[in-house]
């Protein structure tokens, strides 16, 4: 009889593993961290101190000669990146955004009341590119054009074709050559910009149609908006928003009589056409004007108390989701570019790289070296935070976090028996590297088949 063929070596760990006395602790230690895919180790020791007396209770050693190691999750937010810690900040966000719209964790149920919409912002056209177009569920032709004209490079400008969702050319130029690959990295960097000039023509537009001055509105309403970036296929970013108008102090205070959602979702359109600003580099790439696209969606969020919820939390998911994602979803990559040798084999179609390229190319001449292009070459050239809120549109991630946190204190303080007793963890811990064992990783894996929440 021939021998049976052998175990894959992270399987042979894990068996070896797994008689070991200690494998209990090492499996609940890999369970806890949800499936994270790179998580932190750190060594150190802390001790659990009764604050009221000073005696140390007990303690948390991650340096013991066994290269037993604190194990924490790496928290990254991107989905591509890790899945598992993605989908906690992804449920993070949506609480953050859904408590600004109906109310909870500190914020008054009255802000459902208050007039807010959510809000497309789009990028501005750099040249025609493939996409696919519905309507009324059927698909059409990508860019019909009844002239057969071509560009100066001999291209056709016109696409009758019926993209599939899943076809490559969707996203990249008609023609490479025409496309204002420049302007495109220039206003993709200058985006987060764009946003602040938005903000502030938005307060002018809220006013004017009141009746009052910039002055006059700060004493009367507040703007407050929690927003997210998401990538096209063509590689530049869009912003979701939902802008809300409150009273004087935030949530907490009623809005004026005037306000409603219809002014509200009048002004933001007209706010969008007055962003503009020249971008800088002009001597180099000629004069660019950068401003948003002509396509602006703007929706009142729904007031009745009947459709409030479903309306708030189809928002929030919404917004939620593309909190997780960024320029992968364009086809770039997740990690930083360190030289432009490294460019030769990134695993990126065409477009992609002629971005990430101008990005190169740009970032090295001193005309563009506050953009920081080169740093954000991978990210297409974007380089602002991919969810942001205002101060008093709800509640934080921080808060969130410290919630979370004291929760599991709190049930780990029940499982030593010290449930309220006035304790405190005390110590200290350092880096000490990333990643799993052959054995731990096969085990996380299936921790994250099965989905189980950080601290299970």
């Amino acid at each position: 009889m021939n021998a049976p063929p052998p175990l894959p070596p992270a399987v042979a760990a894990l068996l070896d593993r797994a008689a070991r006395p200690d494998f209990p602790d090492w499996r609940r230690t890999v369970i806890r961290l949800g499936g994270c895919t790179n998580p932190v180790h750190l060594v150190g020791s802390a001790v659990l101190v009764d604050t009221a007396t000073g005696e140390a209770l007990t303690d948390v050693d991650g340096s013991d000669p066994n290269g037993r190691r604190l194990l924490t999750a790496c928290g990254n937010r991107r989905a591509s990146v890790c899945p598992a810690c993605s989908r906690v900040y992804q449920a993070d966000t949506y609480q953050l955004v859904r408590t600004g719209l109906v109310g909870g964790k500190a914020v008054p149920d009255a802000v459902s009341e208050h007039p807010r919409v959510f809000a497309t912002l789009t990028a501005p056209g750099f040249g025609p590119v493939h996409t696919r177009r519905e309507q009324s569920g059927r698909v059409r032709p990508c860019r019909p054009r009844r002239d057969a004209k071509n560009c100066p490079h001999g291209v056709p400008l016109g696409c009758s074709e019926r993209h599939a969702p899943d076809d490559p050319r969707l996203g990249e130029p008609l023609c490479p050559r025409c496309y204002d690959y420049a302007g495109a990295v220039l206003w993709q960097s200058c985006a987060g910009l764009l946003w602040h000039r938005f903000g502030i023509e938005l307060r002018r537009e809220i006013a004017r149609r009141a009746g009052l001055s910039r002055a006059e509105l700060a004493d009367v309403a507040r703007l407050s908006y929690a927003k997210v970036a998401e990538y096209q296929r063509r590689g530049l970013v869009h912003f979701h928003a939902v802008v809300r108008l409150d009273g004087p102090d935030g949530p907490d205070s009623p809005p004026p009589s005037w306000a409603s959602a219809a002014l509200l979702a009048d002004a933001v359109p007209a706010a969008v056409t007055r962003v503009r600003f020249q971008a800088p580099g002009s001597a180099v790439v000629g004069t660019r004007v950068l401003r948003f696209g002509t396509q602006v969606d703007v929706r009142p969020v729904a007031a009745s108390p009947a459709g409030e919820r479903p309306a708030s939390g189809a928002v929030a998911g919404y917004i939620a989701k593309y909190a997780t994602k960024g320029a992968e979803t364009a086809g770039a990559v997740d990690g930083r570019i360190r030289s432009a040798r490294e460019m030769v084999l990134l695993p990126v179609r065409a477009h992609v790289l002629r971005m990430i390229g101008t990005c190169w190319w740009l970032g090295g001449l001193p005309a563009f070296a506050g953009l920081g292009l080169r740093r954000w070459a991978h990210m297409l050239g974007y380089g602002g935070h991919f969810s942001t809120k205002s101060r008093r549109y709800s509640t934080t991630l921080g808060e969130l976090r410290r919630a979370r946190a004291e929760h599991r204190a709190q049930e780990q303080r029940a499982a030593l028996g010290l449930a309220g007793h006035p304790v405190a963890y005390v110590g200290q811990w350092r880096y000490a590297g990333r990643g799993y064992s052959p054995e731990a990783a096969l085990l996380a894996a299936s921790v994250r088949e099965d989905g189980v929440p950080h601290g299970a």
